[in-house]
């Protein structure tokens, strides 16, 4: 399991700050400031799990690492595909399959049991599943 440090210092190594503030609507954000540098707002510790904390903290690492960034104020800008390149990082990053195997080859077949093992909630499961079975993250589709 990628422990919440080890992110930390992904992000540090990325050469990305990451700052803590309260973030109660978004839990988390990332954007690139005016020097071209990434920065990741994550809501307070205390106000969230650290299976959220970790998911979350991912996910905006993946934005940082794709450059995937969209614009709200843009009419073509198609947000999903920068959110789905940020999750398969996230993927990539908390459950590795190679991991994954070897937890299914251990005897952890149930979703739960998976999620519990990674340290991740079960909805982030099963987008992790849908990428290595199916090549896309359509949960919505197989779930």
């Amino acid at each position: 399991m990628t422990e919440l440090v080890e992110l930390y210092r992904t992000a540090e190594r990325m050469n990305v700050s990451v700052y803590h503030f309260p973030l109660p609507k978004t839990g988390s954000l990332s954007l690139i400031d005016e020097e071209g540098n990434c920065v990741i707002g994550m809501d307070l510790p205390s106000r969230r799990s650290e299976t959220e904390q970790r998911v979350r903290l991912a996910h905006e690492l993946g934005h940082c690492a794709t450059g995937c960034f969209y614009n709200r104020w843009s009419p073509c800008d198609v947000r999903r595909y920068h959110e789905n390149q940020a999750d398969r990082f996230a993927v990539h990053t908390l459950i590795p399959l190679e991991e994954l195997d070897e937890a299914i080859a251990e005897g952890y077949t149930e979703q739960w049991e998976l999620a519990d093992y990674f340290g991740v909630d079960v909805p982030f499961l099963r987008k992790a599943l849908c990428l290595y079975t199916y090549g896309n993250l359509a949960t919505e589709l197989y779930f």
